[in-house]
């Protein structure tokens, strides 16, 4: 089962070992998040182009980047960049990064919803990064129900998830030390979908988890 989803952060023309890295583990993979500038940018990328046409050949589902600032940004802002991930790298889906967990905001990101499928996202990964009310479950694939340091997540008392089982639980988690079993842990706390890396600080998403780093 390809479980491993990606948010690699960084420019394919500064780690290109870590995209060669990427390309080659894509059979484990569930996705890759493109992010060339907190979103698609102004303007195509070549660079992203180019490994995100090689990880379409090789069968890997594209999500593209989109901010929403916890439903503050406007809905016609978020489906302008989801557009322009399609157009410019061939995305086929959304990974939504800061959506609420409560239910007030649920009706913005069902219509949201609505909004990205009609513009082709045909997988859509609401980030909430932590358990969100079970309506988000309708409308999404994989719900992010974590996102936080290795040591927050080892302490963290695992809730039953109290929604239905037609959606996928996702686990992203940094700071993990070598030698760590994230991939086990996320198992145990039913995330069939996780991403667990060594990066810390403001930018942890710019590194690999040590099972890609040792795929090439």
């Amino acid at each position: 089962m390809s479980t491993l989803l990606v948010p690699y952060y960084e420019h394919p023309s500064a780690r290109p070992a870590e995209w060669e890295a990427i390309v080659a583990a894509a059979p484990r993979l569930y996705g890759v998040v493109l992010n060339p500038a907190s979103g698609p940018g102004d303007r195509p990328d070549a660079a992203f182009a180019e490994v995100a046409g090689r990880l379409k050949e090789a069968g890997v589902r594209l999500l593209g980047y989109a901010d929403t600032d916890y439903g503050r940004r406007a809905a016609t802002d978020v489906v302008r960049d989801l557009t322009r991930h399609r157009d410019w790298y061939g995305t086929d889906g959304a990974f939504l990064d800061q959506v609420p967990a409560g239910p007030e905001e649920f009706e913005h990101y069902q219509k949201l919803a609505v909004a990205a499928w009609g513009v082709g996202c045909r997988t859509l990964v609401l980030n909430h990064g932590t358990p969100p009310h079970p309506s988000y479950a309708r409308i999404a694939d994989v719900l992010v129900t974590f996102e936080g340091t290795w040591d927050a997540y080892r302490a963290q008392h695992p809730r039953p998830w109290p929604g239905g089982t037609d959606v996928r639980l996702c686990h992203l988690v940094y700071g993990v030390p070598p030698g760590a079993d994230p991939e086990g842990l996320a198992r145990a706390r039913g995330a069939a979908v996780h991403c667990a890396v060594p990066g810390t600080g403001d930018h942890p998403w710019g590194t690999l988890p040590y099972t890609l780093e040792n795929t090439s």
